[in-house]
């Protein structure tokens, strides 16, 4: 809704409204001039950055657990499918939703820990009070990424463990088979 200049001194163009005889811009972001051959020069305004992309129902994000319970581990959404995001959202994964059997014997300590770098697919929608829902309840999903007590990264060792290549200790984890698309070359 800034003033920008007057009708008289230039066209209007994206971005801009005119009004009572004065250009207005109707985006926040930077304003452009560019000469055009009838005369005056055109006023636009354009966004300094792409539109937020946001987690939808269905794909795939990665995610880093920052606390477990008893009965589910919050996460920071940080990629959608290879796509940096901007800003972190926040996210829940429920007991119920990490594995697909088994549901009942399940525990979080045994699938998470804080600090893991999980594969997780979008199951609900957030809003400003609430966290988007994930689950792993597929083999493609789960910790891809973990470091153990000692520092080291983790090595999947099955479906449900990972061990340090330093101090050879096991820890249970919901470990993800990793799909090749998601392998960096």
């Amino acid at each position: 809704g800034e003033r920008l200049c007057s009708a008289e001194e230039a066209t209007a163009g994206s971005g801009t409204y005119t009004r009572h005889g004065f250009i207005f811009s109707s985006l926040a972001g930077c304003v452009e001039r560019t000469s055009e051959e009838s005369g005056l020069p055109v006023v636009s305004v354009v966004r300094d950055s792409d539109p937020q992309l946001l987690p939808d129902v269905g794909v795939v994000v990665t995610c880093k657990v920052c606390s477990i319970n008893s009965r589910f581990a919050k996460v920071h959404i940080l990629y959608i499918g290879s796509t940096p995001l901007k800003s972190i959202f926040r996210g829940t994964i429920r007991k119920e939703d990490i594995r697909a059997t088994e549901k009942d014997k399940v525990e979080v300590y045994k699938s998470f820990r804080p600090g893991d770098i999980v594969l997780a697919k979008v199951i609900s929608l957030g809003d400003s009070q609430s966290n988007y829902l994930l689950t792993t309840a597929e083999n493609e999903l789960g910790v891809v990424a973990a470091r153990s007590d000692a520092g080291m990264q983790m090595v999947p060792i099955s479906w449900c463990e990972m061990q340090c290549p330093r101090t050879h200790t096991k820890e249970f984890r919901k470990v993800a088979r990793v799909q090749p698309e998601f392998l960096q070359t």
